[in-house]
């Protein structure tokens, strides 16, 4: 086996021996679950009082309960949950390693520096599409239990494109997080990026320039600003892109020219 199919190999078998697999599909089932609760509130408000999913004056309004609804707001739950989770996944798989103190061991093998970044981040790459097509799946089974109007072959294969264009432009704005786990030799540094990233991403976008802050265009190419919100447009999904870029070619110079000495 080559280096670099050998290298992703032992990635992937240390994700599948960890815990955090089980407990990032969970949580996708459960937002997955929870999109569906709404569709199924808002299908009939009257029926979810009477069952006890709404105290006696509570309400919602403005609303749809479709398809088209359904995919949009999963399409928001991975753009927010997966700013967090995507996240979490790309520090944990970086990080985990000094945290460890495997970080010189794993390095002291006759494979490149940058063959081991590479796989790492095709593995929390793959883990993060897994992640977005279960919550697919998962929502065209709620959907049809609940008996969503408005489908079609059409409706099912754009909701689709949109949740995969929300994951791919999220997954690629976690990659400095990767940097920033390095950087720090373990969790918090990440974790840290992490939590800055997403308050400024809530932040830029009230303020009107989240087309332009790299963090904040997953969520409004998901609608999460309604559809009357103005568009991400070239220079976004480019800024993304660079942001996507510099964040992996960041973390690879570093793992190649670093000092690992712990």
């Amino acid at each position: 086996m080559s280096t670099a199919p050998a290298a992703a190999w032992t990635e992937l078998l240390k994700a599948r021996r960890s815990r955090l697999p089980w407990v990032t599909a969970a949580a996708f089932t459960v937002a997955a679950g929870f999109g569906g609760l709404i569709m199924f509130i808002l299908q009939d408000v009257r029926r979810a009082r009477a069952l006890g999913l709404l105290g006696t004056k509570a309400a919602l309004t403005g609303g749809t309960a479709d398809w088209p609804a359904y995919f949009a707001l999963l399409a928001q739950i991975i753009a927010v949950g997966g700013a967090v989770l995507f996240g979490v996944i790309v520090i944990w798989t970086f990080g985990r390693e000094f945290s460890q103190g495997t970080a010189k061991d794993l390095l002291a093998l006759p494979t490149p520096r940058t063959t081991i970044v590479g796989a790492k981040f095709a593995v929390t790459t793959s883990w993060s599409l897994v992640l977005t097509v279960q919550t697919y799946l998962l929502g065209l089974v709620i959907g049809a239990a609940i008996g969503l109007p408005g489908w079609s072959a059409a409706v099912a294969a754009t909701g689709l494109v949109k949740l995969l264009l929300t994951a791919a432009l999220t997954i690629a704005v976690t990659t400095p997080f990767a940097l920033a786990a390095s950087l720090g030799r373990g969790y918090l540094a990440g974790v840290g990026a992490l939590f800055l990233a997403v308050f400024l991403a809530q932040v830029v976008a009230l303020l009107g320039y989240g087309p332009y802050f790299p963090w904040s265009v997953p969520a409004l190419v998901s609608d999460i600003a309604g559809p009357g919100r103005q568009p991400p447009g070239l220079l976004g999904y480019s800024l993304v892109a660079l942001v996507g870029v510099a964040g992996v070619v960041g973390t690879a110079l570093w793992w190649k020219h670093a000092d690992q000495d712990r």
